[in-house]
């Protein structure tokens, strides 16, 4: 239960700093009032994508994001080889503000887009391929 509670309030957060963000910090909707039930709808400009889910599949710009932030040393943060979080509880993404940007979905890939990721991740094809696997044909 408490791991649940944790979890929740993480993703309240990562929900409240976006809207600082709009609001306050980048200031593009400094009087957006929006009603519970539309900030559910994400009736706001901008998204918050996150590596790993639909939009961003690669889990691995986590790596680059760490590094970035100093995530270790800033914020006691770590990831597993797997690029999972700890502490478990923990969310990171990447806020665009754009009043245009939508979140999709990265669909099935083939094989010759598997190939042209690996060059400009500078990997080789089999660590493209263990890192994109659900995305494969």
């Amino acid at each position: 239960m408490v791991q649940v509670l944790a979890d929740r309030l993480a993703e309240a957060f990562a929900e409240w700093l976006h809207r600082e963000v709009r609001t306050t910090l980048w200031g593009y909707a400094p009087d957006e009032d929006l009603p519970v039930d539309d900030l559910i709808k994400e009736r706001y400009d901008g998204i918050r994508p996150a590596p790993g889910y639909p939009a961003q599949p690669d889990h691995t710009e986590k790596f680059t994001l760490w590094d970035l932030l100093d995530a270790r040393e800033t914020a006691g943060m770590t990831l597993t080889e797997h690029g999972a979080m700890s502490p478990n509880s923990a969310v990171s993404g990447l806020i665009l503000g754009h009043p245009e940007a939508r979140y999709f979905a990265v669909g099935r890939i083939d094989e010759d887009q598997v190939a042209d990721y690996a060059e400009r991740k500078g990997w080789d094809l089999e660590t493209a391929q263990r890192w994109l696997g659900p995305l494969l044909r």
